[in-house]
């Protein structure tokens, strides 16, 4: 995974923290920053630990009438995971914000927002 397509979280979070410029309640503002959330740190997170989860792979049915278990499995996989990683990450920021009593939603925006680029750049850990 080339580090253009690693990166793409990292934007989304920007382009999100950006939206936050539009007026409240808008659906221009909203869908992206829900998404951001929603899916952003978890997929940088994700692409991050991404060689330690390849060696596990979904086995499939006994019988072959489904070819493409395996790979919808671990497509599925992979979205669960990045979804719960982010909800989780979201989460520890907020708590950890709340208890340094500095809690508001653009700061754990820029919190999650800086974790993903952090995660988007890091160099992946080596199999091992």
């Amino acid at each position: 995974m080339t580090l253009a397509l690693r990166a793409l979280p990292a934007l989304a979070g920007w382009l999100a923290l950006a939206a936050t410029a539009l007026p409240a309640g808008s659906a221009i503002r909203v869908a992206p920053v829900a998404l951001f959330l929603l899916l952003g740190p978890g997929a940088a997170l994700l692409a991050f630990c991404g060689p330690a989860l390849g060696g596990h792979r979904a086995l499939g049915p006994a019988e072959s009438w489904d070819e493409g278990f395996e790979r919808d499995s671990d497509r599925i996989e992979r979205l669960v995971l990045a979804v719960g990683l982010s909800l989780s990450a979201a989460v520890v920021c907020a708590t950890a914000l709340i208890a340094a009593q500095a809690f508001s939603g653009p700061r754990v925006l820029i919190a999650l927002t800086l974790l993903t680029t952090a995660a988007a750049c890091a160099p992946r850990p080596r199999k091992g």
